[in-house]
């Protein structure tokens, strides 16, 4: 810290008599003085204030001076305290390197070369007793101009209550600012808004314009403006994203604050407006929000190769159970026999129908979406695949208990943290072992828990098992995102999820969620015809009729038109949804359409329906797909739908519930 102001001269010289000299030729001249006797000393008394130092080049010449160079570097900007260096005879400063040495410490330093005249000494201590006064005087106006920065901010709000305008302030923010009186003419602009405009329109707006006039050329915009610039001038404050400005020049978004102007006595007189370019920030967050798509999608398809293994070994189980009964089925045999070899095939087609359900609708692509599910049904939905795909030596339990809640969550994103889960439980039991999942109501609640009989983990593993692309894996075996997706799942659900666990004594995962208030959300199923007509009768009577078959597999065309044959149906098959409107331009014999929903060409089978009921409503249509997903949405529109694959019985009753209903009509 620097003292006040002092006068005071100090002199630091190792010989005794030429501390005295000096002092004595600047007393004559009315300055006060004090000999130091050490370095040590004299940075004591320059802390204790003086206007100026007296120093001989020796007493420096061996002393350690960081504790001066330190005291030195330390003071404030304004302050450079003067010295007067007292050299030996050397024929000038430039032939005394050790002096040239000491300029670089001392800083603000006059050489004076022994001998000299007192007038000389008295003279540059004068000199340097008027420089630190004015160094002591900038400090003093500093001192104010900080004080007046200190109040700056007061005065400011004053202007501003006065409503002056504080032009320097709005022409150099990079907002642009905007000020409009009733009839939308400018009260004022800023100059970067004022750039912008005519960046982005090849207009230069100024005081005094309509800005609706300014956008004749652009109608789109002018009534996008106008409905905006009339609320505010209504009186209504609020923020907009609006994309703005000419497509051929530059169009960007900007996020626009609307705010009412008014005089001093509260009346409205127009609006103001900040406004600023967050097109980036946009673009960032759409790329943010892809790539979290990309991830999540990432996580699925890894959780489902996690099962692929199982699920491979299912599926072959299920062809060996189609070869061996199509080897049988070529050998004479009673008829019991065969139709319990029928029956078995029978069954592996329900087993692999309900696998492949199962497995699109676990890799499906689609946005989060929060439903109030039934977590029994969710679960139970789930126990299959899960008890087929782990692996055979791991079992799958499930309890629930009565009258569990409903939650609120994303159904697929439930899924996926499911099968994470069962995942990390199936690889920590090598030797086999149980899954049980429980669900109950607790306080407000719902739990869900998964225990395994697993290795569990140590204290070390367990704290950072929520850590993304942590693994206790091998390379290739485990990204580390498994458990990071449940822990973020449940906190975006509103709920939270905890571990525990224990070397050699398995794991248990928790996951708790708020009870929903909410009626289950009520998921679109695919109809059944209703009261199917009697295929026997239709043919009889000679009204089953013709039918336009659309596929673009051969094999399943083939086997389709052998069905349809021996119902009865005659039968035009066409492999794409052009081919099949052709057909029906030229053809007005079809009474029915039966067409697969995934073909090739660019139009699918959901399409192609449309178009017929747009070009004749009266023709009936059947679609035939094996994804549920697509079902649902077709069933949405109105149309019927077979899931693949459907019984031969199933396609007769469909399409002559369909004939039958045209030919009452």
């Amino acid at each position: 810290m620097i003292p006040q102001l002092s006068e005071r001269a100090l002199i630091l010289a190792p010989m005794g008599r030429d501390a005295d000299v000096a002092a004595a030729m600047l007393a004559d001249a009315a300055i006060r003085c004090m000999i130091c006797r050490s370095l040590a000393e004299l940075v004591q008394q320059l802390g204790a204030g003086a206007g100026f130092a007296v120093v001989t080049e020796e007493a420096l010449h061996n002393a350690d001076l960081h504790p001066l160079a330190g005291w030195l570097t330390d003071q404030p900007g304004w302050s450079d305290f003067p010295f007067v260096l007292l050299t030996r005879r050397e024929g000038g400063i430039e032939r005394n390197p050790p002096a040239m040495r000491l300029l670089r410490t001392l800083g603000n330093v006059t050489f004076l070369e022994r001998p000299f005249h007192p007038t000389t000494l008295v003279s540059l201590a004068q000199s340097a007793i008027r420089g630190r006064q004015r160094q002591y005087e900038a400090r003093s106006r500093l001192e104010t101009l900080a004080n007046l920065n200190e109040t700056l901010e007061a005065r400011i709000e004053a202007a501003v209550s006065e409503r002056k305008i504080l032009a320097d302030i709005v022409e150099t923010t990079d907002a642009f600012v905007q000020v409009l009186d009733p009839d939308f003419r400018f009260i004022a602009i800023n100059r970067a808004s004022a750039d912008e405009f005519e960046r982005i329109f090849g207009i230069r707006p100024k005081v005094g314009d309509s800005k609706l006039e300014l956008l004749d050329n652009w109608p789109e915009h002018r009534a996008v403006m106008k409905a905006m610039w009339a609320r505010a001038l209504a009186g209504e404050e609020f923020t907009e994203i609006a994309s703005v400005g000419d497509p051929s020049r530059d169009r960007r978004y900007y996020e626009m604050k609307f705010n009412t102007l008014r005089d001093r006595n509260g009346n409205r007189i127009g609006a103001y407006q900040f406004a600023y370019d967050v097109t980036r920030r946009l673009q960032d967050q759409e790329h943010l929000m892809r790539t979290e798509t990309a991830l999540r999608q990432a996580q699925k398809m890894e959780a489902v190769g996690q099962l692929t293994g199982g699920v491979a070994h299912d599926f072959n189980n299920l062809l060996m159970a189609f070869q061996s009964g199509l080897r049988m089925l070529e050998r004479p045999m009673d008829p019991d026999r065969r139709q319990r070899i029928v029956d078995g095939m029978q069954q592996s087609i329900e087993r692999g129908t309900a696998l492949t359900r199962q497995l699109l609708a676990f890799s499906r692509r689609q946005p989060l979406e929060a439903r109030t599910v039934d977590l029994e049904t969710q679960l139970t939905g789930m126990q299959e695949i899960l008890q087929r795909s782990l692996r055979g030596d791991v079992n799958v339990e499930m309890a629930f208990d009565d009258d569990l809640w409903p939650i609120e969550v994303d159904p697929g994103e439930l899924e996926l943290a499911i099968l994470n889960i069962c995942v990390n439980s199936r690889d920590a039991m090598p030797n086999g072992g149980t899954i049980s999942i429980d669900a109950r109501n607790e306080s407000d609640n719902v739990v869900l828990s998964f225990t395994d009989t697993g290795a569990g983990m140590s204290k070390e593993v367990l704290a950072r098992v929520f850590e993304p692309f942590f693994t206790t894996k091998e390379v290739g075996k485990g990204s580390g995102l498994g458990l990071a997706q449940v822990y973020a799942f449940v906190g975006q659900s509103n709920g939270s999820a905890a571990v525990e666990s224990e070397s050699e004594r398995g794991t248990m995962v928790s996951l708790t969620f708020p009870r929903s208030q909410k009626p289950i959300d009520a998921v679109a199923t695919v109809a059944k015809p209703q009261q199917p007509a009697d295929v026997f009768r239709l043919k009889e009577a000679g009204m089953l009729g013709h039918v336009l078959l659309v596929e673009d597999d051969r094999s399943v065309a083939a086997l389709t038109m052998e069905v349809l044959d021996s119902i009865g149906y005659s039968v035009t098959h066409v492999s794409s949804a052009a081919a099949a409107l052709g057909t029906l331009a030229h053809s007005g014999t079809i009474d029915v359409v039966l067409s697969d929903v995934m073909m090739p060409g660019g139009m699918n089978g959901v399409d192609l329906a449309r178009e017929i009921r747009r070009r004749r409503a009266d023709l009936p249509v059947m679609l035939a797909t094996g994804y549920i997903e697509v079902a649902r949405g077709a069933v949405t529109e109105g149309f019927q739908v077979l899931v693949k694959p459907y019984q031969p019985e199933a396609l007769a009753q469909a399409l002559a519930s369909l004939v039958g209903t045209r030919h009452t009509h």
